[in-house]
């Protein structure tokens, strides 16, 4: 059986793109010649030459101004932010340019742009390399925000950012590159931006994440098996569009419900989870609640980072003390 490592998945999302409409272009530090600072895009700069994959200067605004102006004026630009936490400096451009175009022409216009960062902690990065920024565009009008948990997702769901007709922040997991995953197949099942999935069927408690945290929340809920407790688990796999149906379909079953973030606690997505299930879900409800990180910077020291931050431990124990069950040993 055929494995796929993640950012191989992001490296043939982006191959099969190019191929496939030549108005795509990728541009961003170290992208072209070098592959990529985490592997990512070895081989295209190659392949399409310098026209179409090219290296920029080190500046977030610069990247992402070309980039709206490339997409209005009809190309299909796919980006690299090689940390998300850098994002806030091309703030204007994605927040005040990309995602309000479309509104502002009179729906004349389109910007089919998207712009990948490497986003997440847990790699040893310090405060400001470490930082999930997706919360920070959540509740931007007119910007879809994508956050997958495994290869086959970061292959699909990427392809379908690429061909989307609005602006696209897609978020890529440090921790995940390296993941491989088995696949019957590597090929061309289509995905839609802004549907959920269930990845484990359950009955008691819904868990709930993005990114890496859904392979904690599966290996949580593995343990949580060995003691008789059945949790579902769904990842989100997009942050805008937000998949309200999926969420409070698993929700009238369990009747449970956690959301699991890593990012702080206030403001989070997590948060809006909570949020619709106090607007829509709250019948017949047990229990809901987060976890999140504390909220002060992500600690550099390994040990205080990996208690920082809530993994398959945190959630095995919370779940346990909510239920009022004894954890497993």
């Amino acid at each position: 059986m055929p494995t796929l490592e993640f950012r191989e998945a992001i490296r043939q999302a982006i191959d099969e793109s190019l191929a496939a409409d030549e108005r795509v272009i990728l541009f961003g530090e170290d992208v072209a010649v070098a592959g990529g600072v985490f592997v990512t895009t070895p081989g295209l700069y190659e392949k399409y030459g310098p026209e179409r994959v090219f290296d920029t200067p080190i500046s977030e605004l610069a990247i992402t101004s070309a980039a709206y102006g490339s997409a209005v004026c009809g190309l299909r630009p796919v980006i690299e932010i090689m940390f998300g936490d850098f994002l806030p400096l091309a703030m204007d451009s994605i927040v005040n340019q990309a995602a309000k175009f479309f509104y502002i022409s009179g729906e004349q216009g389109s910007v089919p742009l998207v712009v990948r960062a490497a986003v997440g902690a847990g790699g040893r990065f310090g405060a400001i390399h470490s930082q999930n920024p997706g919360t920070w565009f959540q509740n931007v009008p007119g910007l879809k925000v994508v956050a997958p948990s495994t290869p086959a997702d970061a292959l699909a769901l990427l392809k379908a950012s690429i061909a989307d007709d609005n602006p696209v922040l897609f978020l890529e997991h440090k921790r995940l590159y390296s993941v491989k995953q088995e696949l019957e197949s590597v090929g061309d099942e289509p995905v839609s931006l802004g549907q959920a999935r269930v990845v484990r069927e359950g009955l008691d408690v819904t868990l709930v994440s993005i990114m890496k945290g859904v392979g904690d929340c599966l290996e949580a809920a593995a343990r949580l098996s060995s003691i008789g407790v059945q949790a579902e688990v769904i990842d989100l796999r997009t942050l805008r569009p937000f998949d309200h149906d999926t969420l409070l379909a698993s929700l009238a079953k369990t009747n449970r419900l956690v959301a699991i973030e890593e990012g702080p606690l206030t403001g989070g997505w997590a948060g809006e989870v909570l949020a619709v299930v106090a607007e829509h879900g709250l019948h017949d409800i047990d229990d809901v609640w987060r976890l999140a990180t504390p909220d002060h910077p992500i600690p550099f020291s390994p040990p205080l980072e990996d208690a920082f931050l809530p993994g398959v431990d945190t959630i095995v124990a919370s779940v346990c003390e909510r239920l009022g069950v004894q954890a497993p040993r």
